[in-house]
């Protein structure tokens, strides 16, 4: 079975996606946790982009790692110093969460060994634009004005609620 040039590419961002995910995760220091989670997302966007999905990668390029700029202003903000270690976990709860993992990872690559996926249809190519805003901007059932005010507003009040912790320090 030879590999083409897209399943290499796949295989690459895959195991980025999947090395980088630990590390944010594990790592004790918040900066570097953000960092990787920038290099998750970053891969995440070049998967879309070898689907020709170059709207939705470039949303994922300018709102999610567009967020990670804001999450370091943040964590530097409200954090007290980033050679700040967190506390030492216990060995009961490092050994359920292992536990939890690979229970997980189990019933993950059971449901995807024992499914059957039908073929798809997929029709390469773009969506029209035309249709992409109707689609944001409309209000009714499969449209996503109202959600997305909504997530706006919570946003802002986050940021509200960040400065303001931040000033009281």
């Amino acid at each position: 079975m030879e590999i083409t040039l897209p399943q290499a590419v796949f295989l690459f961002l895959a195991a980025v996606i999947s090395v980088f995910s630990i590390l944010t995760v594990t790592t004790k220091r918040i900066l570097r946790s953000a960092t990787y989670l920038l290099f998750v997302l970053f891969a995440t966007a070049g998967i879309y982009f070898e689907l020709n999905y170059s709207f939705l990668g470039a949303v994922q390029l300018t709102v999610y790692a567009g967020g990670i700029i804001v999450l370091y202003v943040f964590s530097i903000l409200l954090t007290s110093s980033d050679s700040q270690k967190v506390d030492k976990i216990k060995n009961s709860k490092f050994f359920a969460g292992i536990i939890a993992a690979i229970g997980g990872a189990t019933l993950c690559i059971f449901i995807t060994l024992t499914h059957t996926f039908p073929v798809s249809h997929f029709v390469t190519g773009e969506i029209r634009q035309k249709v992409i805003g109707t689609a944001l901007m409309g209000s009714e059932k499969y449209q996503y004005l109202l959600p997305f005010e909504a997530i706006s507003i919570l946003l802002l009040t986050c940021i509200i609620g960040g400065i303001l912790i931040a000033r009281k320090r």
